[in-house]
């Protein structure tokens, strides 16, 4: 059966792709994973897809209130190139960056790696942390 798929010029031409076989060229491109961040009302938190990247191939620091995530998803060589009829996942190497808040305390970051998502909680200062203060109520004066 004969797989149909769509020519676009454009998504190969910005994707650096040859456009007689667009699976070629793409193996060796960077790519740059998926990342979500949410507050609690302690923590910042950030979720970085990262599937199959080995743990030892992951690099994370925070330089001068910047927290950077580097890594690299290796190519599969145990398939030889010739047997791939289609390649669209990226591979390589990748880097992201993000400024911290002040209110994040950068030496208390936890990295926690599962199923191919890469989960970083960065705790707030405790001066940065919501407070609640009591209203104490006095006797009105008559």
């Amino acid at each position: 059966m004969t797989t149909i798929t769509r020519f676009d010029p454009f998504r190969a031409f910005l994707a650096g792709t040859n456009l007689i076989d667009p699976g070629v060229d793409s193996v060796a491109a960077s790519w740059t994973p998926a990342v979500d961040i949410y507050e609690t009302e302690n923590e910042l938190v950030a979720k970085v897809e990262v599937p199959e990247v080995n743990q030892k191939d992951l690099d994370i620091r925070v330089e001068n209130g910047t927290l950077t995530i580097r890594g690299e998803r290796k190519f599969d060589n145990t398939v030889s190139e010739g047997n791939y009829l289609r390649v669209e996942r990226a591979y390589g190497t990748f880097s992201r960056s993000f400024t911290l808040p002040p209110r994040v305390n950068a030496e208390a970051i936890a990295a926690e790696y599962n199923e191919g998502v890469l989960t970083l909680k960065m705790p707030k200062r405790e001066e940065a942390k919501p407070k609640q203060i009591k209203v104490n109520v006095t006797a009105e004066s008559k």
